[in-house]
């Protein structure tokens, strides 16, 4: 597949590249956009000579490609995935793709009407150890789901600076919430499977960085089915580090994942009850990923089920469109929710 690449200087945009690189007999880079103010200056000198466009009309204009790698800004993203849609290209995007659900559907709707490939960048879904957990839910291994625990915790504002794209709401919208917590959002509908119906959150600045977005908060979401989700985290940590893990908790075992242990590519502490004297408990360990390029071999799956989607022409990958929205839909209910003060019923269903 023949691929153009729009937002060079993402903060994911070289890592992308090299996953791309490392598929090489599957995937050709042949077009570039600058995107993000022009900026070029983590460009890859592979890629030095190849043809630049300052638009998405411009680039369509050009020589011929299949598809799209999307690593713009939010104010600019949805615009080009619609037109590059309507065109016919496929497109993988980096996530959250846009700002808000509106302009989802608007990326929706010229997807559906295009029947392209569409994958956007939650490679967690393609996570072995969050697999694992989607299918003890739906195995009813946990028994009736009680509650599921996550934290979020990354390097604060100054680490990039407060004048970065990212915290610019004309740019990007909203904050920690929009970039970062989306991941586990969207990981939790697909591991869970319930709808959420409603949503408390409070959200805000609560480092020492003056900054126009929220660099943190805390989220409460009541399942369909009478389970509780909390969801805290924030750019805070003062050095470039993170914390995460991940608690569910259900009548009939509970389960810690560390999803980034040193060493691993995942931790799950699995704990069960005591049918006669010897109590349930299991450690998995996965082995660590060497895989180069952004998420590893999270990254390579996905971007192989969607090579192979536009191959059967444009069959849902696992990450949709509609899986795209409804992760939006759950962070536009947490910056309501936040505004507001109250809780926000809602009705976001798995997709």
């Amino acid at each position: 597949m023949q691929l153009a690449f729009l937002g060079i200087d993402n903060p994911h945009g070289s890592a992308w590249r090299e996953l791309l690189a490392s598929l090489e007999e599957e995937v050709e880079l042949v077009a570039l956009v600058p995107g993000l103010s022009g900026g070029t200056t983590s460009l890859e000198e592979r890629y030095s000579d190849l043809p630049r466009f300052e638009s998405v009309e411009a680039l369509l204009a050009g020589p011929s490609f299949d598809g799209a790698m999307v690593c713009l800004s939010n104010d600019a993203a949805a615009d080009a995935i619609v037109q590059l849609a309507r065109a016919g290209k496929h497109i993988l995007a980096e996530k959250p793709v846009a700002a808000s659900a509106a302009d989802a559907a608007r990326i929706a709707e010229a997807v559906q009407g295009s029947r392209v490939a569409f994958q956007n960048g939650y490679m967690w879904r393609y996570d072995e150890a969050a697999n694992r957990l989607r299918e003890m839910v739906r195995d009813q291994r946990f028994g009736r789901l009680i509650s599921v625990e996550m934290l979020y915790v990354t390097s604060d504002v100054r680490r990039r600076g407060a004048d970065h794209y990212l915290f610019d709401p004309q740019v990007s919208g909203g904050g920690f919430f929009n970039w970062l917590a989306c991941h586990y959002l969207d990981l939790l509908l697909y591991v869970i499977g319930q709808p959420v119906v409603g949503v408390t959150a409070r959200v805000g600045v609560f480092g020492t960085t003056d900054v126009a977005v929220e660099d943190g908060g805390t989220a409460l979401l009541d399942l369909a089915e009478g389970g509780l989700v909390t969801l805290t985290g924030g750019y805070w940590l003062p050095r470039w580090a993170g914390e995460n893990r991940w608690t569910i908790r259900g009548s009939e075992r509970w389960v810690h994942w560390h999803p980034t242990q040193p060493g691993t590519s995942g931790v799950l502490e699995i704990h069960g009850p005591q049918p006669q004297w010897f109590p349930m408990e299991e450690t998995v360990r996965l082995p660590a990923d060497e895989t180069p390029g952004y998420g590893g071999k999270r990254g390579l799956a996905l971007v192989r089920d969607w090579l192979h989607a536009a191959q059967e022409g444009g069959r849902p990958c696992r990450n949709t469109v509609e899986s795209t929205r409804a992760t939006l839909e759950l962070i536009d209910a947490i910056y309501e929710s936040s505004r507001q003060g109250r809780r926000i019923e809602c009705s976001i269903a798995p997709a």
